[in-house]
């Protein structure tokens, strides 16, 4: 199976990247669904993305999109999610598509490989890296994974940081309950001087069956 980075190679241009990785998608037996086909395009060509989506539509297969669009153009690329266990997992997940060489990990008490192209971490480890360097830190991409924290009144501040000081960098936003977020991404294309596309969906193409018992427990 060929690596993904060999269909994405570095200096691809957007339709080249768009079909190395759509390429690579086939070869593991995946089809991108029209919402992920739309965002990835999307992300080729440079725009920020707010991906609204069900669970179960592969929003973290549109991340790994973003992560070797990032890397084809030479930048760094960060991967931001609520707790260490999701951390973690995506890293060893993204070892396995990019090579333990691209991919680090930076959580509050661990670091691993934190000069690689692609880290992962906890969302407070960027945002304090935002207040730290402003727009001159090294972020070229950020992957919000679990966005919907945006609102939370305790963690919030993490996610909306990074979005008001690392204007230089192209945003990708997911979560499976996200509202109305016009204002937000009328606010981060106007900072970062990049179209914003919203990509959302309604259909679970993984249905739920459920039932609904009044049998007693015991």
């Amino acid at each position: 199976m060929t690596p993904l980075l060999e269909h994405v190679p570095v200096g691809a241009d957007p339709d080249a990247a768009y079909l190395g990785f759509v390429e690579w998608a086939n070869s593991r037996g995946l089809t991108l669904y029209p919402a992920q086909d739309e965002a990835v395009i999307e992300i080729v060509s440079g725009a920020n993305v707010i991906l609204s989506t069900p669970t179960g539509t592969g929003k973290s297969l549109v991340a790994v999109a973003a992560h070797a669009a990032s890397l084809s153009r030479g930048g760094r690329t960060y991967y931001t999610a609520p707790i260490k266990a999701l951390v973690s997992e995506k890293f060893f997940a993204l070892v396995d598509i990019f090579g333990a060489e691209n991919v680090g990990m930076v959580t509050g008490d661990s670091s691993v490989n934190s000069d690689a192209p692609i880290i992962c971490c906890t969302a407070e480890i960027l945002a304090n890296l935002a207040l730290r360097q402003g727009a001159e830190a090294d972020v070229d991409q950020v992957v919000m994974d679990e966005f919907h924290y945006y609102g939370e009144a305790d963690r919030g501040w993490a996610w909306q940081v990074p979005l008001l000081l690392l204007n230089r960098a192209q945003f990708i936003l997911m979560s499976a309950t996200l509202g109305d977020v016009d204002d937000i991404a009328d606010d981060l294309s106007r900072r970062t001087g990049r179209p914003t596309a919203r990509v959302t969906g309604v259909e679970r193409p993984v249905p739920l069956h459920f039932e609904y018992a009044r049998t007693p427990v015991h």
